[in-house]
């Protein structure tokens, strides 16, 4: 498997803090609704582990499974895990992707934030079937579907920038159409010193597009439903078992 974050992996934990304020307190309140006796909680591509804090804080009890293929981000995940003696007890960091994860038969919530765009068409079936047969009675996953919904050109911007002592790392993206359902985004990661560029990083990767109607339509297929959270401008869903 390539690890599309070699070359990222020490940029995403600082840049990603701002929009984990806004996406944090939304998850907490999904979690919450849970049922934590159950099953695990498994957190799909959990990154360098906020989303996992996240869930710890919100279900002090529950047992969780932090998913995570790419070395990099997995280091500042398992960090952030033992920096903590309560989530030593009970994460367990799991390096294979999400489908080839050895998981627990029965599952209380499974999470895959700002991830679903990774998985395949065939690889997404796989993934609802998974949870049409593993999630516990009342179970639910948690997602969001990120923008752009369509192949259209985006064009380059600063996704953020945040400033560590002397130093200040910056993000810049843009997208262009790779087909009909996937785009390919190119990443620009640069280190400033006193505002004079010391480094510069660019990788590119495929991102497979994922629209409400289309999610609604896959889940259907395997017994699932779909439902919206809010606050909407998050592009946040719950998916579970369609109610007989």
């Amino acid at each position: 498997m390539i690890d599309q974050y070699a070359e990222s992996a020490e940029f995403i934990d600082i840049l990603i803090s701002p929009f984990w304020n806004a996406l944090g307190p939304a998850l907490a309140a999904a979690a919450r609704t849970t049922d934590p006796t159950s099953g695990p909680v498994v957190d799909v591509g959990a990154g360098s582990g906020r989303g996992t804090l996240v869930l710890a804080e919100a279900l002090p009890d529950s047992e969780i499974f932090a998913v995570e293929p790419s070395s990099g981000l997995r280091s500042a995940l398992l960090a952030r895990v033992n920096a903590h003696d309560s989530l030593r007890e009970r994460v367990t960091v799991l390096p294979e992707g999400f489908l080839a994860a050895d998981l627990p038969g029965q599952l209380s919530l499974v999470v895959a934030m700002n991830v679903i765009g990774h998985f395949s068409p065939p690889e997404r079936l796989k993934i609802w079937r998974l949870l049409a047969e593993r999630l516990a009675p009342g179970g639910r996953a948690v997602l969001n579907i990120q923008s752009p919904a369509e192949p259209v050109e985006v064009p380059e911007a600063v996704a953020a920038s945040e400033r560590i002592g002397r130093r200040r790392y910056e993000c810049r993206t843009r997208a262009e159409p790779a087909g009909e359902d996937m785009l390919t985004w190119h990443m620009t990661y640069r280190t400033y010193q006193d505002e004079q560029a010391v480094d510069e990083r660019k990788l590119s990767y495929a991102w497979h597009l994922v629209s409400e109607p289309l999610l609604r339509d896959e889940l259907a297929q395997a017994g699932l439903r779909l439902q919206r959270l809010d606050p909407v401008e998050l592009g946040m869903f719950t998916i579970g078992r369609v109610r007989a």
